[in-house]
C-alpha cells in the first residue's frame, strides 16, 4: 500500500514540481539580469524596460522550447502507436504472446498471464500494448499547447517580483532589495521543490541560496564593470 501511495503522490506532484522549477528559472534569470542593469547605473526607465523585456522574452522562449520539445515527443508517440497497430494487425498471436511475457516478467504465472493478455487483446489490443509495452497512458500523453502555457505561466510567476522591484523601488534601494527578496524567494522555492521531490529541504534551500547568491553577485559585478567602462 505504501508503494502505491508513493507512486500516486509522485504523479500528482510532478506537474507542481515542474511549475516550481519554472518559477525558479523566471525569478533567478530576471533578477540576475536586473542586478546587472541596476549595478551598471541604468536609469529607472531602462531598468523597467529591461525587466519587462526579460519577463516577456523568457516566457515566450520557455513556451516555444516546451512546445517544440513536447510536439516532438507527441510525434514519436504517434509513430510508435502506428507501428504497434500495424504489428497487431499483421500478427495478433505474436503480439498477444509479447503481452503475456510482459505479465510473466512482472510475476504472474503463465496460465494467468495468458488469460489476462487474451482478455486485453479481445477488448482493446492497441491500448493494452500502448500501456504495457510502450508505457503510454492518457496521463502521459504529450500535450504541446498545455505544456507551453504551463511553462510560460510558471516563468512569469517567478519573473514578476524582480520586475515589480525594478518598477517601484527607488534606485538607491533597488539592488539590495532585489538581492534580499530574490534570495528569500529562492529559498522558499528550494524548500518546496525539495519537499515535492522527497529530498532534504534544508539541503535544497542551502544549495539554491548559494548558487543564487553567486549568480546575482556575478551579474551585478559584470554590470558594474561594464557600466564604469561605458560611462
Amino acid at each position: 500500500m505504501e508503494n502505491n501511495h508513493t507512486e500516486s503522490h509522485e504523479k500528482n506532484t510532478g506537474w507542481l514540481r515542474a511549475g516550481v522549477l519554472g518559477a525558479n528559472d523566471g525569478l533567478l534569470s530576471t533578477a540576475g539580469l536586473l542586478s546587472g542593469v541596476i549595478a551598471g547605473q541604468a536609469n529607472h526607465d531602462q531598468i523597467l524596460l529591461a525587466g519587462v523585456a526579460a519577463l516577456l522574452s523568457g516566457a515566450l522562449s520557455m513556451a516555444a522550447g516546451e512546445y517544440v520539445s513536447v510536439s516532438s515527443q507527441r510525434d514519436s508517440q504517434k509513430a510508435q502507436l502506428r507501428q504497434e497497430a500495424h504489428e497487431i494487425k499483421q500478427n495478433p498471436e505474436q503480439e498477444q504472446l509479447e503481452l503475456c511475457r510482459i505479465y510473466m516478467d512482472r510475476g504472474l504465472d503463465e496460465a494467468l498471464a495468458r488469460q489476462v493478455s487474451f482478455q486485453l487483446m479481445q477488448r482493446d489490443p492497441l491500448e493494452a500494448h500502448a500501456r504495457e509495452e510502450l508505457g503510454l497512458t492518457e496521463v502521459a500523453e504529450a500535450r504541446p499547447v498545455q505544456a507551453a502555457l504551463a511553462s510560460a505561466v510558471s516563468f512569469v510567476s517567478g519573473a514578476v517580483p524582480p520586475v515589480l522591484i525594478g518598477a517601484f523601488v527607488p534606485h538607491a534601494y533597488a539592488l539590495p532589495m532585489l538581492f534580499v527578496s530574490t534570495l528569500i524567494l529562492l529559498v522558499i522555492l528550494g524548500v518546496i521543490s525539495a519537499k515535492l521531490g522527497g529530498s532534504n529541504p534544508l539541503k535544497g534551500a542551502l544549495r539554491i541560496l548559494f548558487w543564487g547568491t553567486v549568480a546575482l553577485a556575478f551579474t551585478a559585478l559584470i554590470g558594474h564593470l561594464l557600466g564604469q567602462a561605458i560611462g
